[in-house]
């Protein structure tokens, strides 16, 4: 049976999936990344949990995978083939297509992590129909994918997308990249986790937990998860007015709090727009396999058009 495997690789665990023609899910795995023990390591485990899958489809289906298609966090050159820089893996210019090209006997494409879960929500998830979408998942920080016509645009040098670094509180906290007042610092997972657990007392309080609270009325919570919306709704009102998307598409940990969050987001996005058409806002549909699915769309273009992956525009 023709397959193709399907690797995402995330800063804690590894997801994996060999993915038949009709996008069936035919074997999934999971495997920790093991930072811990450093980027060599990490990458030799990449190298090894991709030759299992490779030697699993040979043993239960009688051929190897035709491709295979990789999803990594950071800055990502899919052009090259290239990681070119993960801080949560300790990564810089690491030639991973060619790696695993190299191990596995096969034609490997590579993708950035939010853009190829963008791909498959697109394709096949809560923006499937849909021309223009804008997919943004809310997590430890917040990035997006641009989705035009069943692609995701990557920009000239691999950062299209990354809305969370957008400036919503100018002067406000400083954020890794170097600015201060980024989005991700005020309307992400880990800063509606670090809000509430400052307002609640209880430093092991997270993002979920404020949640439940803002859902059973506690005032504090409501007001730790309302300076979160409108900062996201500050940071959305830019993108739409760049891109003009036809559905606006939310995932991630916060995503999780179902209405809890997309009512006072509609809201706040509706309060702010004036000559911008406002999009469907909706939740994702894919949840964590998202990025698994990407990856393996990414190796399915590889079996029909072998010298491009129109996915991703470079």
């Amino acid at each position: 049976m023709r397959h193709v495997i399907a690797l995402d690789v995330g800063g804690t665990g590894m997801k994996a999936a060999l993915v038949g023609d009709d996008g069936t899910l035919l074997h999934r795995a999971r495997r920790a990344t093991g930072r811990e023990r450093g980027p060599d390591a990490v990458l030799a485990g990449i190298l090894d949990f991709a030759a299992e899958l490779r030697d699993h489809g040979v043993e239960r289906y009688g051929e190897p995978a035709g491709a295979a298609g990789i999803a990594v966090p950071g800055i990502v050159d899919e052009h090259t083939g290239t990681a070119v820089y993960a801080a949560n893996l300790g990564w810089r210019d690491v030639p991973l297509r060619a790696l695993l090209a190299e191990r596995l006997g096969m034609p490997v494409a590579l993708g950035h992590d939010v853009r190829t879960g963008g791909l498959a929500e697109g394709r096949i998830g809560a923006g499937r129909g849909a021309d223009r979408f804008l997919f943004v998942p809310l997590g430890t920080g917040i990035a997006g994918a641009i989705g035009i016509d069943g692609r995701v645009e990557s920009g000239a040098h691999g950062f299209a997308g990354e809305i969370g670094h957008i400036v919503v509180r100018p002067g406000g906290a400083p954020c890794p990249c170097g600015q201060r007042g980024c989005l991700e610092r005020y309307a992400s997972a880990a800063a509606v986790s670090e809000a509430w657990a400052a307002a609640c007392g209880d430093p092991d309080a997270d993002a979920a937990d404020c949640a439940r609270a803002v859902a059973s009325g506690h005032p504090d919570a409501v007001r730790v998860w309302q300076a979160a919306v409108d900062a996201l709704a500050d940071g959305l009102l830019t993108a739409l007015t760049l891109l003009d998307p036809r559905t606006l598409i939310i995932g991630g940990g916060l995503a999780e709090a179902g209405e809890v969050l997309f009512r006072p987001l509609r809201e706040a996005v509706r309060r702010r727009v004036t000559f911008q058409r406002p999009p469907a806002i909706v939740p994702a549909a894919l949840g964590d396999t998202a990025g698994c699915l990407g990856a393996g769309l990414l190796a399915q273009a590889l079996l029909t058009a072998p010298s491009t992956t129109p996915e991703v525009r470079t």
